[in-house]
């Protein structure tokens, strides 16, 4: 996969210690990048990161992406070939509670990584990872496309709206004409092991079914797409192949969601994954007031499939078993470096 392109590479990696960079952190060093890291420490305990010891596999170079001078300085020592930045406030209803940290991690966060990567020559390509829900959602039963206006209800949403403003700004500012080509990445809801974050569908639902508990489920009607975390990786890693070797003509946003198979209703996912999961998972409706959040959301990915050749590798079903496995195996006690490498492999092997 990708004929050995990330071998030897140095990728600036942002947000290694969250659930989709632990993951991509191992996937990259498994390719042979060499992998400098720059965040926080984890936000859950416990998490991927720590489990599958991923500090072992990469080169620790900083931590807080909102401090601009020591971000520069780390990237402009270790040179990286591709800068890749996920770290952010990944979560809708902590963004209502500290609105600012928020804001100040995925706006002004972004705006550091990017500044420091025009500064730093050895830069050929960067992707920044915002969300679909950067999207001024109307609730459309359509899927948004990446000429779509960015908006957001809630600060998480807004401030990942603002993140691509900021990434376009400094494309037609900065990397229009230079040897540095710029993208931003927008996903679905995804899934897979290792993601211990409060109020996440699967999470919650493993917390809960793996101690006999009983899940509360707050929007059974709201319809997401689901896709395996290594569904947008897989773009990402070709994305960033095409800026690296062809440059400005990728640059932009682009989408990376689920066929509209996977396109399901809150309660048919946890219908879905009590039945896989089995006799232990119970689940009622949780009839509490609570934040607004999206109910309606989905991509087009047409320009992906059509101009990267990029196509969903999974499904709905594998996506869950996947899923299921991983965490039953944790709760078993198996090693989860080589629970976590060995779907990276299967997931490689799909046609």
């Amino acid at each position: 996969m990708f004929d050995g392109f990330y071998a030897d590479k140095r990728i600036f990696l942002t947000g290694d210690t969250g659930f989709k960079g632990a993951w991509l952190a191992l996937w990259l060093t498994h390719l042979g990048a060499n992998v400098g890291t720059f965040s926080l420490a984890p936000h859950t305990e416990p998490s991927l990161h720590e489990l599958a010891e991923v500090s072992s596999i990469v080169q620790r170079l900083g931590r807080d992406i909102r401090q601009s001078a020591p971000l520069a300085e780390a990237m402009q020592e270790f040179q990286p070939d591709i800068v890749i930045h996920m770290a952010a406030q990944s979560l809708v209803r902590p963004s209502y509670e500290f609105p600012l940290e928020t804001f100040d991690t995925n706006v002004m966060g972004t705006a550091n990584v990017l500044d420091a990567a025009r500064k730093t020559k050895s830069v050929r390509a960067v992707i920044n990872v915002t969300s679909d829900k950067c999207y001024d959602n109307k609730e459309w039963i359509w899927g948004y496309r990446e000429s779509e206006p960015m908006g957001g209800h809630d600060p998480y949403s807004a401030s990942k709206g603002c993140a691509e403003l900021v990434t376009a700004s400094y494309i037609k500012s900065f990397f229009s004409e230079g040897d540095t080509a710029v993208a931003s990445v927008r996903a679905g809801n995804v899934i897979g092991g290792g993601d211990f974050a409060k109020d996440r569908l699967i999470p919650d639902m493993v917390r809960a079914f793996s101690t006999g508990e009983t899940v509360r489920i707050r929007s059974p009607h709201a319809t997401r797409p689901w896709q395996h975390v290594l569904e947008p990786l897989h773009g990402y890693l070709i994305l960033a192949k095409k800026l690296f070797e062809k440059g400005h003509s990728f640059e932009g946003g682009w989408n990376f969601g689920p066929s509209d198979e996977s396109t399901r209703t809150v309660g048919e996912v946890v219908t879905t994954f009590s039945g896989k999961w089995g006799e232990d998972a119970r689940h009622e409706l949780d009839q509490s007031n609570h934040p607004h959040e999206a109910n309606l959301l989905k991509l087009d990915c047409s320009k992906a499939k059509q101009f990267l050749n990029w196509q969903p590798k999974s499904n709905f079903s594998i996506a869950l078993d996947w899923t299921i496995s991983w965490y039953k195996g944790w709760s078993e006690g198996r090693d989860c470096t080589k629970m976590t490498l060995d779907q990276i492999k299967e997931f490689e092997e799909l046609p």
